[in-house]
């Protein structure tokens, strides 16, 4: 590749980035102003008002609408190291930053060997399709480590590791990152190890350091059915026919409160718990673990809790782009599909949230349209992931010894003259398999 084309394929994704990201940035600044509710409020507001409790030394124990696991208290607390400026331009700027990051993080990946740079553009366009809200939540950073994560499972299992563990502390779901983790061999084992001390530790000094690390727990039990979820169409149509229930701002969303809203809540439940089912059986059908095969379980899982769960908050979709990016990064991955139809969900979503989201509210019929549309092309996203996966990992021979998902099973005579390894660890295939071994 020429000097030239190396530069074009760095700077036009960096001037898109910097374009669209002038407009959130702009945007989330209240210079420019979208239609709907202030999306900014949660973090000058409640970020804000979590910031001066939890620098007193306590959680915030007397909030239910604080559902975060512990390590949440370093992102609410990270625009203090900005002290020159007030609190919600300093959260907007922490954010700035780590989306710098991860565009680098992704530009870096896809000049890898077996890799290419079209992760950068799904992770740009993400995030611009979901507008000021990527910018107004912690959430942005949460993905973000979950995608060094991935990048890093392969060459630095122990990093890998470390940061999953760091993730599920920041907000539960980078635990998913595991599904396709391999369970023997030297390089599974730091991983595993590495992700349970982690957290052990982690853990152990946020119990110590304030009461209530673990209030999160109790507050997330009694949430309901959110307005914006896939079981809320129910009620969206239902009010067109005389039920008589409510929508009320609860644990910090709005969710339905009435008749029948506890049975959907259950089936909600039942659905998830059926997701955990499918990706049981796919684990022990799993025959053959590739290059992509660590990152695409990952976004699989994600995928099945997001769409599944009571409440599907716009900035979950951050998560589902920045595993999405990361599966379409490595170019034996199987997701591009499903990947784009959540981009589309995402775009739709920031139409919903916050332009029509009083409609929504109201459930007037074109914006309960709208929404059935984004929580569709969740589910046909969802059902596109698990037939890939289950299809590039189904193989036609015995099974193996082991799982080989997320770093491989050499032993430490094979370190020394072994290729660098793949993404989900497995042994590198020779000229006769007919295809390169990636790393990652």
């Amino acid at each position: 590749m020429s000097s030239i084309s190396r530069a074009r394929g760095v700077w036009l994704p960096v001037a898109a980035w910097a374009v669209t990201r002038a407009v959130v940035l702009l945007c989330v600044l209240r210079v420019l102003v979208l239609p709907g509710p202030d999306v900014t409020t949660d973090v000058s507001v409640i970020y804000h008002g979590w910031f001066e409790v939890l620098r007193t030394g306590t959680f915030p124990l007397a909030d239910v609408t604080w559902q975060y696991p512990p390590a949440a208290a370093l992102a609410v607390l990270s625009p203090g190291l900005l002290p020159f400026l007030d609190y919600a331009p300093a959260f907007f700027t922490l954010i700035l930053v780590t989306d710098a990051a991860a565009l680098a993080l992704f530009l870096r990946a896809g000049r890898r060997p077996g890799h290419r740079p079209a992760g950068a553009w799904v992770w740009i366009a993400g995030v611009a399709l979901l507008g000021p809200t990527a910018y107004a939540r912690y959430d942005l950073m949460v993905a973000a480590v979950a995608a060094a994560a991935l990048f890093a499972a392969a060459r630095r299992p122990r990093v890998a590791g470390a940061l999953v563990a760091f993730g599920a502390l920041l907000k539960v779901w980078p635990v998913l990152l595991l599904t396709g983790a391999a369970v023997r061999g030297r390089r599974a084992r730091a991983l595993w190890r590495s992700a349970a001390g982690t957290a052990a530790g982690l853990t152990l000094f946020f119990v110590a350091a304030a009461p209530g690390a673990l209030a999160f727990l109790t507050f997330q039990r009694d949430r309901g059915t959110e307005v914006e979820s896939l079981g809320a169409l129910v009620f969206h149509i239902a009010r067109h026919y005389g039920w008589d229930g409510q929508v009320l701002l609860r644990y910090g969303s709005l969710e339905f409160l009435g008749p029948g809203v506890g049975l959907v809540s259950t089936v909600a439940l039942t659905l998830s718990l059926a997701a955990v089912g499918w990706l049981f059986l796919w684990r022990v059908r799993a025959r053959e673990f590739g290059p992509a095969t660590l990152s695409e379980a990952a976004f699989t899982a994600t995928l099945l809790f997001t769409t599944t769960s009571r409440v599907i908050s716009p900035q979950y979709m951050l998560w589902l782009v920045g595993l999405a990016a990361v599966c379409v990064t490595v170019r034996a991955g199987r997701q591009t599909l499903p990947a784009v139809l959540v981009l589309l969900a995402t775009g739709i979503t920031q139409l919903e949230f916050p332009v029509w989201f009083a409609h929504i509210v109201a459930s007037d019929p074109p914006a309960v349209a709208l929404l059935a549309v984004r929580n569709g092309l969740l589910v046909a996203a969802s059902l596109l992931a698990c037939r890939r996966l289950w299809v590039s990992t189904r193989g036609d021979g015995p099974a193996p010894l082991e799982p080989v998902g997320v770093v491989g099973a050499r032993g430490p005579a094979d370190e020394t003259s072994a290729a660098p390894p793949q993404l989900t660890g497995s042994a590198p295939r020779t000229p006769a398999d007919g295809a390169p071994s990636p790393g990652r």
